[in-house]
């Protein structure tokens, strides 16, 4: 019998995390053969509606031996299912090869264009393979210290921020491909999702997190490729920087350990530039001095922690430093998490984001804004760890601290993007 997956479905306005009800989602299974998708022969449908917060159920799906990703075998990881997403008055969204892993919760978000403004055409997403199980080229090696634009240009940053947003350009620097314009965490979870394999053990994850985070700060530190004239941040080519598939889904697992570390990067010790830390496969490219992605797994299964696998790769002498400014954020984490018994601004402030997303998440309970964290505050979390996968504590720490924050930016402005 096949092992089990399972997915659910989040849809949203476009551009924005206002949530749509009563969305139909139509998930077709597609029959696969070796490591390319067949897409021909449909095997099982299954329909779903979403709820008052643009969810679906979570259902379980037919899915490859986990085992298949716990080494380079050659043999599916993941199955392939073609979604297809239908509301009135809204343009049709089509997923074309969502990626399930055994034991994985895979998560698909969707934010569909009001009919009126668009085309009636789809909108169709076509999911690339993962990095590790598709015909990709190999990274081009640069130099790991970038120099820095002369402080004349005025494109210099003082400090390594984190940023709201970032802009994703399709194919090599100098090709004709599209940009898209998306938040910041998620096109980390976007990479980590095509890059590596969910199934991998948690220190494996976070070494590998941790990597595509200080590139990716790279990149925007050194302004690498809007000091020379273009207007992106950063390449979905494998050859110049990172795996990128818009629109694909991600997994929980990793959706929660990059809300956990998402302004924390690698650096050497005494400098201020975020590591740029290059990595490969590990087994049809080898990268001394550079991470292996299959290494890392391996480490992973010894017990090794997410530093403990970094300093194996790129030496003692690295550090993990978190961004002393995260833009867009209306108010900065506190610095402590919030639990009952907690008092004061940081309190209020949870309060007050909560009881506006309740607006549009009716799920989510109001409370006195007060500045007192009771039971009913408590509850107010959880309800919105639960819409927003994160586990169900309670407790505002540092991910759902920031998490609260991106959705009372997304429901109270819509981002004006590229």
């Amino acid at each position: 019998m096949a092992e089990k997956g399972r997915l659910r479905i989040q849809c949203f306005q476009y551009r924005n995390f206002i949530p749509i009800d009563g969305c139909k989602a139509t998930i077709t299974a597609v029959d696969q053969t070796g490591l390319q998708r067949k897409r021909s022969k449909r095997v099982t449908e299954v329909i779903l509606q979403t709820d008052s917060s643009g969810l679906t159920e979570t259902i379980e799906l037919d899915a490859p031996p986990r085992a298949n990703s716990e080494s380079p075998s050659g043999e599916n990881p993941y199955s392939l299912y073609n979604i297809r997403i239908e509301k009135e008055g809204f343009r049709d969204f089509v997923i074309d090869g969502c990626q399930v892993f055994a034991d994985e919760t895979a998560y698909q978000p969707a934010h569909l264009e009001e009919e009126e403004k668009i085309s009636v055409r789809p909108e169709v997403i076509t999911v690339q393979p993962n990095r590790l199980n598709g015909d990709f080229p190999d990274k081009i090696p640069e130099e790991e210290t970038k120099p820095l634009p002369p402080p004349s240009s005025g494109v210099v940053l003082p400090n390594p921020v984190v940023p709201e947003f970032i802009t994703v350009h399709e194919g090599a620097p100098a090709s004709s491909g599209r940009n898209h314009t998306i938040l910041y965490r998620d096109y980390i979870k976007n990479v980590a999702s095509s890059e590596i394999y969910s199934t991998w053990p948690r220190s494996a994850l976070e070494a590998n997190i941790f990597c595509i985070i200080s590139f990716t700060l790279n990149r925007i530190y050194t302004e690498w490729y809007r000091s020379r004239g273009y207007n992106f941040d950063i390449t979905n080519s494998t050859a110049f920087d990172q795996a990128f598939s818009y629109g694909r889904n991600t997994y929980d697992n990793i959706n929660v350990i990059v809300d956990e570390i998402f302004s924390t990067y690698i650096k050497r010790i005494g400098r201020k530039q975020p590591l740029f830390s290059q990595y490969c496969n590990g087994t049809t490219v080898t990268c001394p001095n550079w991470l292996s992605q299959w290494g890392s797994k391996y480490l992973g299964d010894q017990g090794r922690n997410a530093i403990d696998i970094l300093k194996y790769y790129y030496g003692s002498n690295i550090e993990l430093t978190t961004a002393p400014e995260v833009k867009g954020s209306p108010k900065s984490y506190p610095g402590f998490s919030l639990t009952i018994g907690s008092k004061g601004n940081p309190v209020r402030s949870t309060q007050e984001f909560l009881n506006r997303i309740s607006i549009n998440y009716p799920l989510i309970p109001k409370v006195a804004v007060d500045g007192i964290y009771g039971p009913k505050s408590a509850q107010q979390v959880k309800v919105f760890q639960s819409i927003f996968g994160l586990p169900q504590t309670g407790v505002v720490d540092y991910k759902t601290w920031y998490k609260i924050s991106a959705i009372y930016t997304g429901v109270t402005k819509i981002a004006e993007l590229n």
